[in-house]
């Protein structure tokens, strides 16, 4: 017995039936089984009729001319739907087409098997429960159209394709269909359960004040309380939290008496034992006007402080002239610059700063990237290439490998050739990771300390049409030596003391002064 399967196809490319192998006999000598068929209306084209048998010649006559082409006569009602864009037929719809063909006595046993094109004319009734278009066909809500724009952004912009191992199309209508979407609320909270399935801390929404809050800091400007904070350094055991890196002059904090090494034990009653610097910054961040409180251990007290948000200016860059005992006036000369944020100003703050100490005949750098938890990818890029003459900045990658280079021939370069340390800690991520790993696989830096947060990944940021937005995991990245550093790190060549500080003038004394416990040579500091 001869089998023949029939492909079918039609004008519609949208749609794509998958049935089960039907046992239908013609001429008794060949079996026929529809497969990759295609919706199209109501008509089926045979596209291609594929047989495999050892008794070709009892059922066909090899070089019959192409007979007619030929029509169903019988009205088949199918019940169907569209799973994930694929066509399925109800059983009853399937056997109505089965039991047609098995009555049909139209095929002729004289025609080529290679040259058949059979046309199905056929007069369905049917029920579709299906949409022909990218969205449903019930009318659409505004929440609805609001939560569409975020899955869309997701959709076009995500760096992982296959959206977690999920199908993307499938949450979107069982999203639709299911959430609650009646208030803004409710389309919010469907908006993060949605990202939520994607399993990626740094694609997150943004509501529209957090939207705002986000874009005025890296434009220098933040609503805050006016601190930076990284993780601290547990030496004598004591009580994690997160600690005071700097109070902004002037700012609601300083204002409040916190200073640089306190620790912020909880924030709003929330304890900050595990809290991450993100989730933290997120949560000291907030409209301007509106109170946060604040836990905070200063040396061995414990305070209670509740302050007002406002808007606080970020200089992103303090910096330092330590001079290392030496012979008269040609005693060594560092240039201590430490680096906060990289927002709108960073690069630019960057260059001004090593041009001043570079007047003063400074004659080496350190870079301190501690707590420097990121902010504008460009800016990282801009800073990199202050310090190098040539070479290869960062590879940009996606799902199918690198996308995209950065790399400089050194015509932004001024500082390209004098000894350099960049400092770096587990608060270190991000961007302050692109540039920190740069430096050290271009060999223009000797890197200090532990590794770095390990954030191997790139956002953008979107704005969705009612003010809020979503920052959007869109590549990830290797270094100049294509290592992947998402959740390793960069790996410093040295660590530094326990107690080292996190300040200019603590960084001046390790520098100054054998006796210090934190103590580092000139020499020491550049060697590899």
């Amino acid at each position: 017995m001869a089998s023949l399967s029939l492909s079918l196809a039609c004008t519609n490319p949208n749609f794509i039936l998958k049935s089960k192998f039907l046992p239908v006999q013609s001429g008794k000598c060949f079996h026929l089984s529809l497969a990759d068929a295609r919706l199209c209306g109501s008509v089926f084209y045979v596209k291609r009729i594929d047989i495999a048998s050892a008794t070709y010649d009892e059922c066909f006559r090899p070089g019959a001319r192409l007979g007619p082409f030929w029509r169903l006569k019988k009205v088949v009602s199918c019940k169907s739907s569209i799973s994930d864009g694929r066509f399925t037929a109800s059983r009853k719809c399937i056997r109505g087409l089965r039991n047609f063909i098995a009555d049909s006595s139209n095929l002729k046993h004289g025609f080529s098997v290679l040259l058949i094109q059979l046309v199905f004319g056929v007069m369905v009734a049917m029920t579709v429960s299906f949409s022909v278009s990218k969205t449903p066909s019930w009318a659409l809500s505004e929440e609805n159209l609001l939560f569409l724009e975020a899955w869309r952004t997701i959709d076009r912009a995500y760096v992982d394709k296959s959206f977690n191992g999920q199908s993307w199309f499938r949450y979107r209508e069982n999203a639709l269909r299911n959430e609650p979407m009646n208030t803004r609320e409710e389309t919010y909270r469907a908006i993060k359960k949605m990202i939520a399935t994607l399993d990626d801390p740094f694609t997150r929404f943004l509501e529209p004040e957090k939207f705002r809050s986000l874009r005025s800091g890296t434009q220098g400007a933040l609503t805050g309380v006016g601190l930076s904070i990284g993780y601290p350094i547990v030496v004598d055991g004591s009580s994690s939290g997160l600690v005071v890196v700097s109070a902004a002059p002037g700012g609601p904090a300083s204002r409040a008496g916190i200073l640089s090494g306190d620790i912020i034990l909880a924030i709003n009653d929330t304890s900050t034992e595990t809290m991450g610097i993100y989730d933290a910054a997120e949560r000291l961040q907030g409209p301007e006007g509106t109170p946060v409180r604040l836990t905070i251990r200063q040396g061995n007290e414990v305070k209670e402080l509740e302050l007002i948000r406002e808007r606080v200016s970020i200089n992103p860059v303090k910096s330092r002239l330590c001079q290392v005992p030496g012979r008269g006036n040609d005693s060594p000369k560092i240039g201590y610059i430490k680096l906060t944020t990289f927002n709108e100003n960073a690069s630019g703050a960057v260059r001004e700063a090593i041009q001043t100490l570079k007047s003063n005949n400074v004659n080496a750098f350190v870079l301190d990237l501690r707590d420097n938890s990121g902010g504008l990818f460009p800016e990282g890029i801009e800073i990199a290439k202050i310090w190098l003459d040539k070479g290869v900045i960062v590879y940009i990658c996606d799902s199918r490998g690198v996308r995209d280079i950065y790399d400089t021939d050194g015509s932004n370069a001024i500082a390209a050739k004098e000894p350099l340390a960049v400092l770096v800690n587990k608060g270190t991520a991000s961007a302050s990771e692109i540039l920190a790993g740069a430096l050290k696989d271009n060999k223009r830096a000797v890197l200090y300390g532990e590794p770095t947060y390990g954030k191997g990944k790139i956002q953008s940021v979107f704005q969705l049409s009612d003010g809020s937005g979503l920052a959007v995991t869109v590549a990830r990245y290797e270094t100049p030596n294509h290592t992947d550093i998402d959740k390793v790190g960069v790996i410093p060549d040295h660590p530094l003391p326990a107690s080292f500080p996190k300040d200019e003038d603590g960084f001046c004394g390790c520098i100054q002064d054998p006796a210090a416990a934190c103590y580092l040579n000139k020499e020491r500091i550049f060697s590899r």
